[in-house]
């Protein structure tokens, strides 16, 4: 008894069992992005002004460098969950399939890298 016929089962066509685990990360990251929105937008409002060095030195405190810092790791995880099914939806041919998310990887890490290194450059009081 089971799902599919043997041929199709052999042929590994149906369920790999990874999606339940997919959409869950993309809600827990979209609360986890939910919540730190709410957090930054409050964190702004209650800044004095938006000047660059109010936002360095307000940026500098580690409890709002360290909140930064997750809300980039969540939101570009985010996206790259997001954009990831929508490549393995729409991109039929394998070998573009591959490139693409590839493409995208190298996107997520290279801009998640440069944003976290932002941060903690102001965090450290670096001039990088």
């Amino acid at each position: 008894m089971g799902n599919g016929t043997s041929l199709g089962k052999v042929r590994g066509l149906g369920s790999a069992h990874q999606g339940a685990h997919h959409w869950l990360l993309q809600r827990f990251t979209a609360i986890g992005n939910l919540v730190l929105m709410i957090w930054l937008a409050g964190s702004i409002l209650w800044l004095p002004d938006l000047g660059h060095a109010t936002v360095s030195e307000w940026l500098a405190q580690p409890v709002s460098a360290m909140a930064m810092i997750l809300l980039v790791i969540s939101t570009f995880w985010h996206a790259r969950l997001g954009l990831q099914v929508l490549i393995e939806d729409y991109v039929h041919n394998a070998g573009s399939k591959f490139a693409c998310i590839a493409a995208l990887n190298l996107a997520v890490i290279g801009g998640g890298a440069f944003a976290i290194f932002s941060v903690a450059s102001l965090a450290f009081g670096g001039a990088a």
